[in-house]
């Protein structure tokens, strides 16, 4: 096996040189871990897709480098109206997709009527049902309900103006997320619905040009010559994809590739301990939660689901499994929005015998049976899934819960927990898209209980029949804020409700690892889960 290592890591190195002889030096190469979905902007919303879009894309918007604060970007600046209905962008001038043709305001619009009309003939829905702008922006136009746009107009040449339905001042923030460079008009009208894929390619204004794209294996870039912020540090890029983490580290201390991402905590003494390489820490932007069904009894009541996260030694299993990597709290949101944190809200308490008493009062002395779902996959806020789900049921067991566990294929556990009579719990998390703690709450407690991680639909749409009104008028009021003082005081109020319905437990806010060779400079990893690698070289 050992030999077999070393074979593929020459492999390797080979490819790598092949691309250097093209470039003229050697290409940064990039471990990724695993393939791209679809490189066709607001139609997907995986990491790994995004994390090669934004070597290719500019958005509207950008964000300053290792922080979730938006900056321009082919957006020079941007203003809003007094309730935030109406956004108007100032767009670049000057600036051409990598294809010759001009960016001005015509093909901003064109970008953004094709993420917000289904029926745009450029929209591909049929195709590309996965596209992010519903989950961001309410809806598309068809969604006359829920639809946060109402109109995307030309002011001149270079200006467009966003009229939306109901006030939102997150806007830029939400137009600045990975998921929304602007792509060429004219390279998308040529390649049709191949655009993104390996057949159609993907045109952008971006530091780095899409040469190849072998399915499985790797993409290659080449520098943008004419890239508006001036020539990327490295000539070539290669994103190579390694499904494995251990794999991916195997190879970064072989020389074969230069940085990583998300390998185990529990390989950062080995990182610590080889001279050729560094930790590198992301900040922590995510969550990782314990979701309970409030459609299943008996945990549809609270002193349930109260006795639960009583019943978990969370800061036990926190040290265990992520050391320090892992941040305990019980807030939903990330450190970084700390100024969203209620005083009231600390952290649920480690207390088994209270939760016996809370047990035993709600009706079951003797617990109750309950399955357990855990993710088939290792995430950011998940390194070791089905280990820490075991933690939790030894746990829950010592107060009288039985504990199946229960996993299944990635695409069905996120499919079928959706689907009537959904899962009593199950694990999963969130990485935030955007530097808002709208962007945390809503998907998951807003109208009808969240529309990203459903436990059943129940009746007029709502979650496992789950509702809070309390939540979702805090929620809705929170979008149309811009004075950070009432912000602060709503959303921490929204902490203090969250926290006392027990819905979602929140477990850890980790800290990602990453690695890179020690002579790499300028890698400054974005909390927001992926960035553009212009600024990257090799000393």
């Amino acid at each position: 096996m050992k030999k077999l290592g070393i074979a593929i890591a020459l492999l390797s190195l080979a490819a790598a040189a092949a691309v250097a002889q093209t470039s003229g030096e050697k290409p940064l190469v990039y471990g990724t871990g695993g393939s791209p979905e679809l490189l066709d902007s607001g139609k997907v919303n995986d990491g790994n897709s995004i994390a090669a879009m934004l070597q290719i894309y500019n958005g509207l918007v950008s964000f300053k480098p290792g922080t979730a604060d938006p900056i321009p970007a082919l957006a020079t600046r941007w203003t809003a109206n007094k309730d935030s209905t109406v956004w108007t962008f100032y767009i670049r001038q000057g600036v051409k997709f990598t294809d010759g043709t001009a960016l001005d305001a015509a093909a901003v619009k064109f970008n953004l009527d094709r993420w917000w009309d289904d029926k745009n003939p450029y929209a591909f829905t049929a195709q590309r049902p996965n596209s992010v702008f519903p989950d961001l922006f309410g809806g598309y136009k068809s969604d006359t309900k829920n639809a946060l746009f109402k109109s995307v107009d030309m002011v001149g040449k270079s200006i467009v103006k966003i009229t939306l339905t109901r006030p939102f001042a997150a806007m830029p923030a939400a137009l600045g997320t990975g998921y929304f460079g602007i792509a060429s008009p004219a390279a998308i009208k040529k390649a049709g619905v191949n655009y993104g894929t390996p057949a159609g390619g993907a045109i952008g204004t971006g530091p780095y040009i899409l040469k190849s794209w072998t399915s499985g294996d790797r993409l290659v870039f080449e520098r943008n010559p004419n890239y508006w912020k001036g020539p990327a540090k490295s000539a070539s890029l290669v994103l190579r994809i390694i499904t494995d983490p251990a794999a991916r580290l195997a190879e970064l201390r072989a020389g074969s590739i230069d940085f990583t991402i998300d390998l185990s905590p529990e390989v950062l003494p080995t990182i610590k301990g080889d001279s050729k390489i560094q930790a590198v820490f992301r900040p922590s932007f995510n969550v990782g939660y314990l979701a309970l069904n409030p459609a299943k009894k008996p945990l549809s009541e609270v002193k349930v689901r109260q006795a639960l996260s009583m019943a978990i030694n969370k800061k036990a299993i926190v040290d265990s499994f992520w050391g320090e990597l892992g941040i305990a709290n019980g807030h939903f949101t990330p450190p970084s929005m700390d100024w969203t944190y209620s005083k009231k809200v600390t952290d649920y308490q480690y207390n088994p015998e209270q939760a016996k008493k809370l047990l035993a009062a709600a009706g079951y002395p003797n617990g109750f049976d309950m399955d357990l779902w855990y993710m088939p996959v290792s995430r950011p806020y998940f390194p070791n899934p089905k280990a820490i789900a075991e933690a939790m049921a030894a746990d829950l067991s010592a107060v009288g819960v039985h504990v199946k566990l229960q996993t299944k294929d990635w695409t069905a556990y996120r499919a079928d927990r959706k689907k009537s009579p959904g899962f009593d719990s199950f694990m999963l998390g969130w990485t935030g898209d955007y530097g808002d703690p709208d962007n945390f709450y809503t998907p998951h407690f807003g109208p009808g209980g969240g529309t990203e991680d459903l436990f059943v639909v129940g009746k007029d749409g709502k979650i496992g029949n789950w509702d809070d009104p309390v939540i979702t008028g805090l929620l809705d009021k929170g979008q149309g804020i811009s004075n950070q003082a009432q912000k602060t005081k709503t959303y921490q109020q929204v902490d203090e409700q969250v926290f006392s319905d027990y819905i979602r437990l929140v477990v850890v806010h980790s800290r990602p690892l990453l690695a890179q060779k020690a002579n790499l400079a300028g890698w400054v990893p974005s909390p927001l889960g992926e960035e553009s690698f212009e600024d990257i070289y090799l000393k």
